[in-house]
């Protein structure tokens, strides 16, 4: 039986004799909210379903993307352009399950796990998840802290408090309603999506280099490693968690074929989403690999020193349009974590904290790296190697609750895509058991 909350009753206060009178649920010739909606015409309806796939689709152009397509480009060119497609495909694919779960059962994929798996199980999963939203906590901390420094030259500790103001100014959104945040956060994607847009435009990758970097090769065991790195970067466990909770409720759905509407809305939205997301990304690479894939710039490394080399050899305002670009995607994205963070503590656990508070917890470690000194970059690079520990941990569930027909009736996965999520999970875990391997146990 499918997993859903009883809507409220709907009661009329009578005026003269203060009594009320109950409704039927399904309101008898009352118009559902998804039919009002769609009374107001096909585009109206459309673009207010899209929303919550840009959400989550924040994490996948994080400053822990920077630090990989930077360094993708640079080290091997347009070789890797096809590992960033490949990933953005996964990340549809799962963003999509996840939205899914929270549709159909009106619950986020914490709550199910806690209503379906053993306690031993939801704390176990608990606690790695707490760690996994810490860890990308500081990377996006850190990028949004770098980004600020490489604007204003703030000092990098300075930079850090100033970056837990923004996230705190866009997290009060989020207590204003769904929609003014989802707007906010659409808004930071568009300034991300605007610089590398720009930087394309202005420094002008190949397209026929760009066209081959698409066909699937590697050179030597490096540029594996480096593309073990990309994937792992770019599927994030807590947007997984995150995106039930984004669709859970958001549109009200009386019967199953509502829901199957909505469904084919989410698909959009995701579609439309993590392709640019994806877009995004393969920029980014295409940029470096046009501009550091030289014997002098091929080891460059750093955030700083790719802005820096950027001023250098195409001029300011390609450095000022990265720059500001790295700013939005540190800040929306430490936004969104901070509420992916609520949504784990609250699902798996059944507890729920100020979302301010939590925010001023998780900034902690991330003030902590500035203050005592660590390069930004090495410190994204280690939140990325951490966070492959838990991408397993969140998709095994998320497939395994989709695929059943008790959880999600007849929304329940069909054969095919139960194939392809099982794929993309053994893929992405064989991946990161190497990359993890290739970091801690390789000579």
């Amino acid at each position: 039986m499918t997993l859903r909350r009883r809507p409220p009753v709907v009661a009329l206060e009578a005026a003269t004799e203060g009594a009320s009178v109950a409704l039927p649920e399904a309101g008898v010739g009352i118009p559902s909210a998804l039919e009002q909606l769609l009374a107001k015409g096909r585009l109206r309806a459309t673009l207010a379903m899209l929303g919550p796939a840009f959400v989550a689709s924040v994490a996948y152009v994080d400053p822990g993307n920077f630090a990989t397509n930077i360094q993708g480009g640079a080290k091997y060119g347009y070789l890797l352009l096809w590992v960033v497609l490949a990933a953005n495909l996964i990340a549809m694919l799962i963003q999509y399950l996840s939205a899914k779960l929270g549709i159909v059962t009106e619950r986020n994929l914490p709550e199910v796990v806690r209503q379906r798996f053993p306690r031993a199980v939801t704390w176990g999963m608990w606690i790695q998840a707490e760690a996994m939203a810490m860890s990308t906590d500081i990377a996006e901390f850190l990028g949004a802290a770098l980004g600020l420094n490489l604007l204003f030259g703030v000092p990098l500790f300075t930079a850090g408090l100033i970056t837990g103001v923004i996230a705190f100014a866009i997290l009060e959104l989020q207590t204003r309603g769904f929609r003014r945040f989802e707007l906010a956060i659409t808004a930071l994607l568009g300034i991300i999506f605007a610089g590398f847009l720009y930087e394309t435009l202005r420094i002008g990758p190949s397209a026929h280099a760009s066209l081959q970097g698409l066909l699937p090769g590697l050179s030597g065991t490096g540029s594996l490693y480096l593309a073990v790195g990309i994937v792992g970067a770019t599927v994030m466990p807590h947007v997984i968690y995150l995106h039930s909770a984004l669709t859970n409720g958001r549109m009200p759905c009386r019967n199953d074929r509502e829901r199957s509407r909505v469904l084919r809305f989410e698909r959009l939205d995701v579609i439309i989403a993590l392709g640019l997301a994806g877009l995004v990304n393969m920029a980014m690479l295409a940029v470096a690999a046009k501009l550091f894939h030289t014997p002098a710039l091929s080891g460059l490394s750093t955030i700083q020193d790719a802005h820096a080399q950027i001023g250098h050899l195409v001029g300011g305002g390609a450095a000022l349009a990265f720059a500001v670009a790295l700013l939005a995607s540190g800040a929306s994205s430490s936004s969104v974590g901070t509420y992916a963070g609520q949504v784990v503590m609250g699902g798996f656990l059944g507890v729920r904290i100020p979302l301010f508070l939590r925010r001023a917890i998780t900034m902690l470690p991330a003030l902590v790296v500035l203050a005592v000194g660590m390069n930004p970059t090495n410190a994204l690079v280690l939140s990325q190697v951490v966070l492959s520990f838990g991408i397993p941990l969140a998709l095994i569930p998320l497939v395994m609750l989709t695929c059943k027909r008790e959880v999600m009736g007849v929304h329940v996965n069909r054969a095919l895509t139960t194939f392809a999520a099982w794929s993309c999970v053994a893929l992405i875990s064989g991946l990161n058991v190497f990359l993890i391997y290739r970091q801690f146990f390789a000579g």
